[in-house]
């Protein structure tokens, strides 16, 4: 349009040159206007799914957190009976021990009842 408008007569040339450069700054706003709408579209729809993924973080961040507190106490609850177990076994062993020394004295005792007799 530029070149078509410099080739005509000059008295309609300024004419067409003036409403070319007018419709170029239009053309140039409105391409700006459209630009920063799509920014906005854009910054709004990044925000939302921000927020969105931040809420799904968070919530995957409690399911984690009560998981954790569950195989925690889970844990201890196994501690508590593996501790248990141990006691119970070093008391066993200690009335083993007593026993076996009890049937080592009736056994003295019969040997020397067998010698005496």
């Amino acid at each position: 349009m530029d070149l078509e408008a410099r080739s005509l007569q000059p008295s309609v040339q300024a004419n067409l040159l003036a409403k070319l450069r007018e419709y170029k700054s239009n053309l140039d706003n409105l391409k700006r206007d459209v630009k920063m709408a799509s920014l906005a579209d854009f910054q709004s729809a990044r925000d939302e799914m921000l927020e969105s993924g931040t809420s799904d973080a968070l919530m995957a961040s409690k399911d984690q957190r009560g998981r954790l507190l569950m195989l925690t106490e889970r844990l201890n609850q196994s501690t508590d009976r593996i501790k248990e177990s141990k006691r119970t076994i070093l008391e066993t062993k200690e009335l083993g021990v007593s026993i076996l020394h009890d049937l080592h004295q009736q056994l003295q005792t019969l040997l020397h009842t067998h010698d005496t007799v």
